[in-house]
């Protein structure tokens, strides 16, 4: 590192999870400007997606789309039009509509169990994107049922990770590191002295009892783990990624590693990844050929396509 390199560190609690953001360069003054930019960006973002602020625009939509359209600003019109497109392209597996499943289930309010078949059923009921229908010629959303409920989940941390750096990239930011909860990550450039950021995987998503490091440069990582959170009864352990098909935890892989150009992309990968399993792998290398895939499957080592 040259003398004129410096560091600057910021962080930030948002969408239940904690941002940190590293930058290097030789203007401290215009690092820090740049990063709480950057970092101001991931706390309107929180405001407009959280699936658990009563003031948000998600809660808003979820509270009157079942009424009849309503009329969202084009930008999140376009986030929802793609989440849209990404489920049709994971088969299903990436829903945003899971909330009513996570609520079934107790994860919404932090109270897990396992719930009464009839609920269970009551759920699946209004989880799908075919209950939503989106209308681009004037950017409303309503939902063909009540009890819908959209949940960006995964993937609005990732779409917050990635207007964070487009801020810093057009602040001329060259070098940068930021992460959400350690599992939605995004490098710019490289650190001073070295050839990319170094990113350990921790079990399972690694060979034996030693990390599996990457180096990321301009690059994007995202994991997903039925672990994160859980719950056990019976001696089963039940994890909070749910598979929208049955409304059931998935149990066939334990996480799931996406690499890529697109931060929010990546965490709908990742998260079809962990419901879909290895069967997936060459249609995910087909459709999204720009990303890579790493699985660690409940009965055997993790691998990459």
């Amino acid at each position: 590192m040259s003398n004129s390199t410096q560091m600057v560190a910021l962080s930030l609690h948002a969408m239940a999870t904690r941002f940190e953001l590293v930058l290097y360069g030789d203007d401290p003054v215009r690092l820090r400007a740049a990063g709480e930019q950057a970092i101001q960006e991931i706390e309107r973002l929180e405001n407009q997606l959280s699936f658990y602020r009563p003031d948000s625009e998600i809660t808003w939509i979820n509270s009157r789309a079942a009424c009849g359209p309503v009329r969202i600003e084009p930008r999140l019109f376009h986030l929802l039009l793609r989440c849209a497109n990404l489920n049709e392209k994971t088969d299903g597996a990436f829903d945003i509509t899971v909330g009513p499943l996570m609520r079934a289930w107790g994860f919404a309010d932090g109270k897990p169990g396992v719930p009464e078949p009839c609920v269970l059923a009551a759920a699946r009921q209004v989880v799908g994107m075919q209950n939503i229908e989106l209308c681009e010629e004037d950017f409303t959303v309503r939902f063909k049922r009540p009890g819908v409920e959209l949940d960006l989940g995964g993937y609005g941390k990732g779409y917050a990770v990635e207007r964070a750096i487009s801020a810093l990239k057009e602040n001329g930011i060259t070098s940068a590191l930021l992460h959400g909860g350690t599992s939605s990550i995004f490098a710019v450039g490289t650190p001073p002295m070295e050839m990319g950021w170094k990113i350990a995987l921790s079990a399972p998503l690694c060979d034996g009892e030693k990390p599996t490091t990457i180096e990321l440069n301009d690059m994007a990582l995202s994991v997903s783990a039925a672990h994160g959170k859980w719950f056990s009864k019976d001696d089963y352990i039940y994890g909070h990624v749910l598979d929208p098909s049955t409304g059931e935890p998935v149990r066939e892989v334990l996480a799931a590693a996406v690499l890529g150009p697109s931060p929010s992309d990546r965490e709908a990968l990742s998260t079809a990844l962990l419901v879909l399993g290895p069967r997936w792998l060459p249609a995910m290398a087909s459709s999204f050929p720009d990303y890579r895939g790493f699985i660690a499957p409940a009965s055997q080592g993790g691998f990459w396509r």
